[in-house]
């Protein structure tokens, strides 16, 4: 037998020698996978979960979880705070699924999404989308729901009131709207801090910043604009003129900043008080609202926030 023969056989033998110890394939399992994606996704690694559920859609794409996977890949857009991919993942799954349950499902999660971004009137107008083509009451009065949160968000406390009177008497019991309305009655209209008012009060500095309930920003206001004209009175008393009006066109910058800003400290009081009243709203009367599965489309879940 020739070199070169010897030398073939023995190469051919290593590689057979390779391949028997070699580690089994890997097959591929759409449930495997699919729980892969899960566990991201339970992990709160959204980014790693989109990939393996993209994974899953393209190797299983007769797989009845197709959609959900397509769901929680929108869904993990929106908890990962990439709101534009996550409005577009939703509105994909619309487009493919029409009025299935995870797609009625999306209108309510892009409602969320463009609440975020703080476009209020596109979340409504998504909402009102829904409220065209829901099948039957339950899923109305979900977007009832969902549409007197977002006038909460925007302090059309009146409007708010609308959506949640136009649920049926079936379901005001769910919603917990009977605590809902005590609370909207008894605390609006917010009582706020007038910024007219506190412009005017500002002509004495510190005065609009004491109204606003911002006690040390009116000690600095006073304090500052006083000793400002102060000292121009001070150099016009001795004929430093031109000192004295330097002095003076500053003091008029600080004293018109005065004037501005208590009517910003207004502003800002009634926003906060408002943002402190809805948080209230949310911690003690808003339930967490979702569509179930496209087997029960028409299903809701709801769960309430309690406090202890």
């Amino acid at each position: 037998m020739s070199r070169k023969v010897c030398g073939s056989l023995f190469f051919f033998l290593f590689l057979s020698s390779i391949h028997s110890y070699a580690a089994p394939e890997i097959a591929l399992d759409p449930e495997r996978q699919f729980q892969f994606a899960e566990h991201y996704f339970q992990k709160g690694e959204y980014y790693r979960a989109i990939g393996e559920y993209e994974r899953f859609i393209y190797f299983f794409p007769d797989s009845d979880k197709v959609e959900l996977a397509r769901y929680r890949i929108g869904l993990s857009y929106l908890k990962g705070e990439r709101y534009q991919e996550a409005i577009q993942a939703f509105d994909a799954l619309i487009g493919e699924y029409q009025n299935t349950g995870y797609a009625l499902k999306s209108y309510l999660r892009i409602s969320e999404t463009y609440v975020l971004l703080k476009s209020y009137d596109v979340a409504l107008t998504g909402l009102r989308n829904l409220l065209t083509i829901a099948p039957d009451q339950e899923i109305r009065d979900g977007a009832y729901y969902q549409m007197g949160w977002v006038y909460l968000e925007m302090g059309m406390w009146e409007k708010a009131r609308e959506c949640f009177e136009t649920i049926s008497p079936q379901n005001r019991e769910r919603y917990n709207l009977e605590r809902l309305s005590i609370e909207l009655k008894n605390r609006t209209p917010i009582k706020g801090k007038n910024p007219t008012v506190a412009g005017l009060l500002a002509i004495m500095p510190g005065a609009g910043h004491l109204y606003c309930e911002r006690k040390r920003d009116a000690f600095v206001s006073f304090l500052l604009n006083g000793i400002m004209i102060y000292a121009a009175y001070e150099a016009f008393e001795n004929d430093l003129h031109a000192l004295g009006g330097i002095i003076a066109l500053f003091e008029l910058g600080f004293y018109s900043g005065n004037i501005y800003s208590a009517v910003s400290s207004a502003h800002k009081y009634n926003r906060d008080k408002r943002n402190r009243f809805l948080q209230y709203l949310k911690k003690h009367t808003k339930m967490n609202l979702s569509f179930v599965g496209p087997d029960k489309g028409k299903s809701l879940l709801l769960s309430c926030q309690f406090s202890f």
